[in-house]
């Protein structure tokens, strides 16, 4: 079983990831940190220097390259990974995997993004409230691609445990 987790940035997606990799055994894959390593640059020094086309471009790549792999695992993307280049189209066609999306309220990823906001270069730049408008407009703009996951798993107010438990049960049933 490849177990794919997606959703807006602060969705908990390595947070989980890990949790979850740990109670079923499984190997964790961070896409970002994976490109990273591939490229030996980190994401933010790759926008920068190579621009958002060039790292779209090999996110899809990667993520192609990963899915291909034969082992099972657990692969957290980046929150724009599934919108872009038919990536989640390609996700959800890939063999003995499930997609899950980490819905996480406009509220709740506003409170994480402030506290990690010099951590974020997409949005370290705005002030609080050009970050509520900020938020909800590209959550409008990928809940397409994130609703196309197969299962969604509501994440607010529940800790990595409540939520890993969750998707446990689901893959079971």
């Amino acid at each position: 079983m490849r177990i794919i987790l997606l959703g807006y940035m602060t969705s908990g997606k390595s947070f989980i990831g890990k949790t979850l990799a740990e109670r079923l055994k499984l190997p964790f894959i961070d896409l970002d940190i994976y490109i990273e390593k591939k490229e030996k640059m980190t994401i933010s020094r790759i926008f920068k220097s190579k621009g958002e086309v060039y790292f779209r471009t090999i996110e899809s790549n990667y993520l192609r390259e990963i899915l291909k792999q034969e082992k099972n695992y657990i692969l957290s993307l980046g929150g724009g990974t599934p919108c872009y280049a038919s990536n989640m189209d390609v996700i959800n066609a890939a063999t003995n995997s499930t997609s899950i999306y980490l819905k996480t309220s406009i509220l709740t990823i506003i409170k994480r993004l402030i506290k990690e906001k010099n951590k974020r270069p997409l949005v370290q730049s705005l002030e609080e409230n050009e970050l509520k408008e900020f938020v909800a407009k590209h959550l409008f703009e990928r809940s397409i691609y994130y609703n196309k996951a197969n299962h969604t798993i509501e994440t607010d107010n529940k800790d990595e445990n409540k939520i890993s438990k969750e998707i446990i049960t689901l893959l079971l049933n």
